[in-house]
């Protein structure tokens, strides 16, 4: 059975990476996708690779960006995935704009889709989900402002649900957390390429230290099971490790 037949799935941040795969996954379960990206050369291509999405190049951080996306359709699921690439360095041998980018970006556009998500507002039963990072949780000293950035996305989506309990808006908001780097990504291999060379070690043996590790995949089916569950299970946060889900207090 297809969990999201007759769904509107909507991820921003679709076009590589992580956002690639959750736009694989949703599709398998029978969900209409719009992907949203800013680079239209990797939504060309996936337009290519997945025939019946629709794909729309559109800024995630520029003003009125959400009017733009909800303008296509009000989503039954709303995805923010993927965003600025942090500066693995040091943060003294940053400049203020490197280690602010993720905040001005994946934050930015979160920040501005759960906001509108409750001014619109999106239908009763609607997901909006974010994704954040293990960073946030146990920060990362070598990404400048991406662990605090990526922990307020937690927060954020706990004060959206708050405010749509208040309003009785019936929406649903959640931050989908995957606990450690994940090689063979974008992201994941300028992690591993950083740390790697900070430990003095390579980056297959940086690799295969790592514990617990997610893949994509694994996270894909963990978004699934969160918004296609009834009756949904309690929490805000949930993070995903090679074992499962789990609910972050």
């Amino acid at each position: 059975m297809e969990r999201l037949a007759g769904k509107r799935v909507v991820i921003v941040g679709a076009s590589g990476g992580l956002g690639r795969e959750l736009v694989g996954a949703a599709r398998a379960e029978g969900a209409q996708v719009v992907a949203i990206a800013r680079r239209p050369g990797p939504l060309a291509e996936l337009a290519r690779d997945a025939p019946g999405t629709t794909t729309r190049s559109i800024d995630a951080t520029a003003e009125g960006a959400p009017d733009q996306v909800f303008a296509l359709g009000a989503p039954d699921v709303l995805v923010i995935c993927g965003g600025e690439h942090p500066t693995m360095e040091p943060f003294q041998n940053q400049t203020w704009e490197q280690f602010s980018a993720v905040w001005n970006a994946d934050l930015k556009a979160s920040f501005a889709f759960c906001a509108a998500a409750l001014r619109t507002p999106l239908a009763r039963g609607s997901t909006v989900v974010l994704i954040s990072s293990g960073a946030g949780l146990q920060g990362s000293q070598l990404s400048g402002g991406y662990a605090g950035a990526k922990r307020m996305q937690m927060f954020l989506a706990e004060y959206a649900q708050d405010q749509s309990d208040r309003l009785e808006l019936g929406i649903r908001f959640l931050t989908l957390v995957p606990k450690r780097i994940m090689p063979g990504t974008p992201l994941g291999d300028l992690a591993v390429a950083g740390y790697s060379g900070y430990h003095g070690v390579s980056a297959t043996q940086f690799i295969e230290r790592m514990e617990g590790a997610q893949t994509p995949a694994q996270v894909a089916t963990a978004f699934i099971e969160l918004v296609s569950e009834s009756p949904h299970r309690e929490g805000n946060v949930f993070a995903v490790s090679s074992t499962g889900i789990e609910a972050v207090p």
